[in-house]
């Protein structure tokens, strides 16, 4: 393998910018064609319902498509061919949300979106582990995470400001060009060797591992829902003699949902983990206790994020456009001090740890959060802001220090294999905070108008005091 120079940990990362570009923009574009599609009364809801179908997808599809690029014999190389053609069929799917007349027609699109960009992202994430030497992959992998968080400022200077102009089209164009641009530079820029020898490995073991953490996260699902009913209905009844009938109903919902995302988490952690790795998820308590720190803590930001154009919509009463704006804006400031915080948690870890990084990341997250709360009752533009800083701070030390810790605590033999687990557990912290958080908003703003954010950014702030909680099983380290 070929020693890097200073430019091939560019071009090597290349793509990684554009489909950060793409997700990104998505984040944006989304959230305004579904309000512009449904009725207020169940936007949350449908978004929700659309964040957690192209989650699904993208579990499914992202490790498939690793796994078959893995054993490509193509001369063009392994990773490039699936890059290639995922990308040509992200802008053929990006056209389609562009042109999308109707929520179950944009639904479609949006599920098409997630399969292409998941057979580009699975094959993507092979070409540092094939292209780098091993002394020299700490430098790449640093290079990757810029251009992941880069993106932030550059949809917010770009797309958010064509959706806030109502310019969908535009926005989609620019979003389709700068993920064209970042797949040809990857084609001519980055050189492959053609695989010498197809792997003989079999297909059918991996994919049952995913299918078996997808089960599990659902499983956890059905009983965080379960929990949230039963806990929600006995909160309702103690506080009915004492609130009323309606607020009663206010209280059990806000407390119901709590509980069943909480449940959700830590049951569909642990029923995932023993779908994939039996006794051992047990034998190695500590790793499982990470990715349920890991999902508690996605599960609140992705979803903060995920919501916070409605949310603008709510607390400063601006249109459907301006919240876009508004969003790119928050977005930019976000990813600024995410970036800040991950430049800084190295020397801090060296000082402190990991471990303790990771529990301040997730009380310094709630604090921003109880921030953005406030907000509710000031109505000041100028504290999202610094509520956004204070999360992307959080963000930005928790994503650097939560997988160092985690690469601490798997077995140095298969670390592949359950980083690989982790991710997937992760990919299902939307499809918990969102697919729940969605429904709940949208249930509690029928009853009474101005709830709903309050008690799903309560929620979120709670769980974020849990991820750091839930450190307390994080114990040892691997052998």
């Amino acid at each position: 393998m070929k020693a890097m120079r200073w430019h091939d940990y560019v071009t090597v990362n290349l793509f990684w910018l554009g489909m950060n570009f793409r997700n990104n923009a998505i984040n944006i574009i989304m959230p305004y064609l579904v309000a512009a599609l449904v009725g207020a009364e169940v936007r949350n809801t449908a978004l929700g319902l659309m964040r957690t179908g192209g989650l699904v997808v993208a579990m499914l599809v992202q490790p498939a498509a690793g796994i078959l690029s893995d054993r490509n014999p193509s001369r063009y190389g392994r990773r490039r061919p699936f890059i290639f053609i995922g990308v040509l069929f992200d802008l053929l799917f990006l056209a389609a949300v562009g042109l999308a007349q109707g929520y179950w027609s944009l639904l479609a699109a949006i599920l098409l979106l997630q399969f292409s960009a998941n057979v580009s992202h699975g094959s993507l994430q092979g070409l540092i582990p094939d292209l780098v030497p091993e002394e020299q992959r700490g430098r790449a992998s640093g290079v990757k995470g810029f251009f992941e968080l880069l993106p932030l400022v550059l949809v917010a200077l770009s797309v958010a400001r064509l959706v806030g102009a109502g310019q969908i089209g535009w926005a989609v164009a620019v979003t389709g060009g700068v993920l064209l641009a970042a797949m040809l530079l990857t084609l001519v820029l980055v050189h492959e060797q053609p695989l010498a020898k197809k792997p003989d490995t079999p297909l059918g073991p991996p994919m049952l591992r995913v299918l078996g953490v997808l089960a599990g996260i659902a499983a956890g699902a059905g009983a965080g829902l379960a929990a949230g009913a039963v806990v929600g209905g006995l909160a309702w009844l103690a506080a009915w003699p004492l609130a009323g009938w309606e607020a009663a109903r206010v209280v059990g919902l806000g407390i119901g949902g709590l509980v069943a995302m909480g449940v959700a988490v830590v049951a569909g952690v642990w029923a995932g983990a023993w779908s994939a790795l039996g006794q051992e998820a047990r034998r190695r308590s500590s790793y499982t206790w990470w990715m349920v720190n890991r999902l508690m803590f996605f599960a609140a930001v992705t979803s903060v994020q995920g919501f916070a154009p409605y949310f603008l919509m709510r607390v400063l009463g601006v249109s459907l456009e301006a919240s876009a704006s508004l969003t790119g804006s928050l977005m930019a400031v976000v990813g600024l001090c995410t970036m800040a915080a991950a430049l800084l948690s190295g020397w801090l870890a060296d000082r402190f740890g990991h471990r303790m990084l990771v529990g301040v990341a997730g009380l310094l997250a709630s604090a921003g959060t109880c921030v953005l709360l406030g907000t509710l009752e000031t109505r000041s533009l100028a504290m999202i802001y610094v509520a956004g800083g204070i999360v992307g701070l959080a963000a930005g030390l928790f994503t650097t220090s939560n997988w160092a810790l985690g690469t601490d605590l798997v077995p140095a033999q298969e670390a592949g294999r359950y980083l690989g687990i982790s991710n997937l557990a992760g990919a299902g912290a939307g499809m918990i905070g969102q697919g729940i958080g969605g429904p709940l908003v949208d249930a509690l703003e029928r009853l009474r108008p101005g709830t709903g954010y309050t008690a799903i950014f309560a929620c979120y702030a709670v769980l974020f005091v849990l991820s750091a909680v839930a450190l307390r099983g994080v114990r040892q380290t691997a052998a």
